[in-house]
């Protein structure tokens, strides 16, 4: 079968993050989030893949290339134009880059599926086109029950005793809230919806699509599923999947690298010298080091290429890659992404400007002496 992955998004809230990386290509632990979603479609017989691009588009084409690595086919949509030799992102809207595909190539020849990139899932996509068939629907959303309390950070659907849709609300209040269920961003649709998408321009399947397909009467469903969703939307979310990574609480999900002592995963090229201090669960990168004196207490992820000195202690944090964490150091329930330091709300702020650039660098750096820092 068929599924076109939405990638095309700048992903504003898990910036700074998103400056350099596409949220589709975020980590979790050390595998993209693209990456488990195509991994999970493919048990269920999703073999063809068109990823809309716009964003850091190389670096998702890149990585993946023709999918033969993972057994797939993946190509790409490219949504932006060239200024001056450097290429301008700009995205067409979720239903507007479906169209672009349609009307170039006529990809969407059958029955398929279109979701976001940035979401870990389980969803029994089997059962999900089987509810698909039986309604003989254009279009079907897939929809998971959330606690009454939680409604105001998604979209809401409303849905008859069959399964129709009859209307939508974008983050109610718990009071307000008409349901609690809630759109999770993965669809099933037929050839036919492109009947109801402009020929070009930029449309949207949440805001444009789908108000357009209730008020036409059409054949439009949601089907609820218990399925686990962890969903990338914020730089919190990021953390909060990492933490259920760290703890195996996500489904299928298999912690990477060697298990060197209780809760304590490493990858390749890894020194722990004798004397540092961990408590998982934690999962340290290749080619990091750890001193004599370092104190490391999970759920916590070091990426590759770190230096975590004597003294330094990290609580509850994600250090990325080739981050340095001197002796004095201390970080508490943060993420450390370059000169950035992120907390548990997703607020930022930049090292030089807090005056903490010395405490935290980056172990590709010269030192003062300019002879190669050593690890």
């Amino acid at each position: 079968m068929k599924a076109m992955i939405l990638a095309a998004g700048k992903g504003t809230r898990v910036q700074p993050i998103t400056h350099e990386i596409p949220k589709p290509m975020i980590p979790i632990i050390n595998t993209p989030v693209m990456e488990l979603i195509i991994n999970h479609m493919k048990k269920h017989g999703f073999n063809d893949y068109v990823v809309n691009l716009s964003h850091l588009a190389d670096k998702i084409e890149n990585y993946f290339g023709d999918g033969s690595r993972m057994g797939v086919n993946i190509a790409y949509s490219w949504e932006g134009y060239f200024d001056a030799d450097k290429w301008i992102g700009g995205a067409l809207g979720s239903a507007g880059g479906m169209q672009q595909i349609q009307k170039r190539t006529g990809f969407f020849d059958n029955t398929f599926a279109v979701l976001c990139g940035d979401a870990v899932i389980d969803v029994d996509f089997s059962e999900a086109l089987k509810f698909h068939y039986q309604h003989e629907a254009i279009a079907t959303i897939v929809m998971k029950e959330v606690p009454k309390d939680e409604v105001s950070s998604y979209g809401v659907v409303v849905t008859d005793e069959n399964g129709r849709v009859q209307s939508f609300q974008e983050k109610p209040s718990p009071d307000e809230a008409k349901s609690n269920v809630i759109n999770t961003g993965i669809y099933i649709f037929e050839p036919e919806i492109f009947e109801f998408i402009p020929e070009s321009g930029e449309f949207d399947i949440g805001s444009d699509l789908f108000p357009k397909l209730v008020a036409a009467g059409a054949s439009f469903y949601g089907v609820t599923l218990p399925f686990q969703w962890v969903d990338i939307g914020n730089t919190p979310d990021l953390w909060l999947a990492t933490q259920m990574a760290l703890k195996g609480h996500i489904h299928n999900f298999e912690m990477p690298g060697k298990e060197v002592q209780d809760g304590v995963f490493v990858g390749a090229n890894v020194l722990i010298e004798d004397g540092a201090e961990i408590t998982g669960p934690v999962y340290i990168g290749g080619s990091t080091i750890i001193r004599s004196g370092a104190k490391i207490v999970g759920p916590a992820l070091i990426h590759s290429g770190c230096l975590i000195e004597s003294g330094a202690e990290i609580n509850q944090s994600i250090v990325w890659n080739h981050t340095r964490v001197s002796e004095m150091a201390t970080i508490d329930k943060k993420i450390v992404f370059g000169p950035h330091c992120i907390d548990n709300n997703g607020k930022s702020i930049h090292l030089s400007d807090s005056g903490f650039e010395w405490l935290i660098g980056d172990t590709r750096k010269q030192l003062e002496n300019d002879n190669p820092l050593e690890l």
